[in-house]
């Protein structure tokens, strides 16, 4: 599925630390303005520790995760809505993401120079989240008096459009995004045609120090990133970007000794890698056994056919049903054989909607 989730944030905040962590692409990283000018794109594995368990009570050949996708994007500035700061390209790189990865400074430290010359995380969340609405409302403007004109006559798409317009357009107005509104399904296809930034479901990433890695919460500024999230029901999760880059380089048996120093379970990344795919409504079904056993990723909510099609299309076209076993039902069984004498082997048809962790063999034919 070829979904991404933008890192976005000021400058010198950690974004391309993270992002070279996350990808170990080798993003530039600088201590000064628009280092990343151009996004970064890549692709990361998602940690799941039940394709593991899966290879050993179902073994095959060859096992092979699910992936998932990171753009980095430069750093934004006030002023970016306007242009400033190559403020309309960087504006437009988010447009093309699906998610947003927002990457907020939590760490004091002079070696770092931050933009504004001193660390604020709630200003610097105000100066991103104003400059996308700013946008935002720029959209909304140029749409409302072409759109007005056409809903006093009987044309009923503008009719509806213009009910739409008239329900963002105070609330971006007022310094909020859209994201915050509740649509109908009719209004939600009105406003998925505007392309709006603050639309964007958003992940708050807590850059904090290294030594408040086992206790984010005793961070001074980690708990004001977190009251600000849940005022918009949004995550929120704490990592310190420049530890991370030094896992990702360690061998396995280094990672764990630097882990338990450090005095944490998993890196922060495996976190931050799961919290987005969830973000975007994401989910994990796996074929197993034979030459390989794989995580595939499907949306929230898809039906057997449909993920059969992320398979090959001729699975999708010629399907027939969906040989299924929950992971649950396996992982608590220990074997496929258990499973099919528990009855815990189901048929599924078209109708049937793909849960995570779900192990299936399709049936097809074309």
């Amino acid at each position: 599925m070829s979904l991404t989730a933008g890192i976005v944030g000021l400058p010198n905040v950690g974004k391309s630390t993270l992002f070279n962590a996350i990808t170990k692409a080798g993003a530039e990283m600088a201590n000064y303005p628009f280092a990343t000018i151009e996004p970064n794109v890549g692709m990361v594995e998602v940690p799941d520790d039940r394709l593991a368990r899966i290879q050993e009570l179902v073994p095959a050949d060859k096992l092979i995760p699910t992936t998932f996708e990171f753009t980095d994007i430069a750093g934004i500035v006030k002023g970016a809505s306007k242009g400033e700061g190559l403020g309309n390209k960087f504006l437009d790189n988010i447009r093309q993401v699906n998610a947003i990865v927002h990457v907020v400074r939590a760490f004091d430290g002079d070696d770092i120079i931050h933009v504004n010359g001193v660390v604020n995380p709630l200003d610097d969340i105000d100066t991103i989240n104003t400059e996308l609405i700013l946008a935002d409302l720029e959209t909304i403007d140029k749409r409302y008096s072409k759109v007005a004109r056409a809903a006093k006559g009987a044309d009923k798409s503008a009719k509806a459009e213009f009910a739409v317009l008239e329900k963002i357009k105070p609330v971006l107005e007022s310094g909020h995004s859209v994201r915050t509104l509740e649509f109908t399904d009719e209004e939600q296809k009105i406003v998925k045609s505007l392309f709006l930034l603050t639309t964007k479901p958003v992940l708050y990433v807590a850059n904090i120090a290294e030594d408040d890695m086992a206790a984010p919460e005793q961070s001074k500024y980690f708990n004001d990133i977190k009251d600000f999230a849940a005022t918009e029901g949004a995550d929120v999760i704490a990592l310190s970007a420049s530890a991370e880059e030094e896992i990702a380089q360690l061998a396995d048996e280094d990672k764990s000794e630097f882990l338990e120093m450090a005095g944490v379970t998993e890196p922060g990344l495996n976190k931050l890698i799961r919290a987005a795919y969830h973000l975007l409504d994401l989910r994990t079904f796996f074929t197993a056994g034979g030459k390989e056993t794989r995580a595939w990723t499907f949306k929230a909510g898809m039906k057997a056919p449909q993920t059969a099609g992320v398979i090959h299309s001729d699975f999708e076209r010629g399907f027939i049903r969906a040989e299924t076993v929950a992971f649950a039902d396996l992982d608590e069984l220990g074997s496929m054989k258990a499973v099919k004498e528990a009855g815990k082997l189901r048929s599924e048809g078209k109708e049937y909607v793909v849960n995570d962790g779900d192990i299936i063999e399709y049936r097809f034919n074309v």
